[in-house]
């Protein structure tokens, strides 16, 4: 199943930011895991989950990492010696992880990642951070593609970005229909890529020419 989305402008980096000026202690997250635990039906005290709330802890610290992180700066340095080369930079099948924000369980997929240069570019490594950034946060998969495309425009100032995203949501395959293998599809493009269908095309054709 595909659902194509063109945009979503939303940002909510700023009011990311400052939810995390206020987070609760390592203690009170771990008694929180201890909660959820008996919850489920299960003891926290017997001996295969005492250590459990730690872990969750560290794993939750690991893989939310990007609310710690600012993709503007990750982009703030580019390099003006390319030559004159001014076509298409894709950076394809950028894998990721990240957490579907209304259920907290995972989103796996691929993000591709294109611009035209305007007399600059980025490090190449510095795109597929960026993804990891957005990717290690809470998340719906058209906020995180509008994500992508409208940081790198503003940092890099090309004359267009285009970004697909092709990912499975365990909230789709692990509850609910449990419809297992089912990805989506979103896309965001700005500037050239959103003003002419033919760089549309061409990116698309890029993306799917392997």
């Amino acid at each position: 199943m595909d659902a194509i989305v063109s945009s979503f402008s939303k940002d909510k980096d700023e009011e990311n930011q400052n939810a995390t000026s206020a987070r609760p202690t390592r203690e009170e997250a771990e008694a929180a895991v201890r909660t959820l635990i008996r919850w489920t039906g299960d003891n926290p005290d017997r001996e295969g989950l005492l250590e459990t709330p730690q872990r969750v802890v560290n794993a939750y610290r690991e893989m939310f990492s990007g609310y710690d992180m600012d993709p503007h700066e990750v982009l703030g340095r580019t390099f003006e010696e390319v030559a004159g080369y001014d076509d298409i930079v894709l950076v394809r099948d950028i894998g990721f992880h990240s957490h579907c924000e209304h259920h907290m369980v995972p989103i796996i997929g691929k993000a591709h990642v294109a611009y035209l240069p305007d007399g600059r570019v980025l490090g190449l490594s510095k795109i597929a951070r960026v993804v990891d950034i957005f990717a290690q946060r809470l998340q719906t998969q058209e906020s995180i593609t509008a994500q992508i495309a409208n940081t790198i425009d503003e940092a890099l100032s090309p004359r267009g970005v285009a970004v697909m995203i092709e990912a499975e949501h365990m909230c789709m395959a692990m509850r609910g229909i449990r419809k297992q293998g089912s990805t989506t599809l979103t896309t965001t493009f700005t500037g050239a890529f959103r003003d002419d269908p033919q760089e549309q095309t061409r990116f698309i054709s890029m993306v799917r020419g392997r």
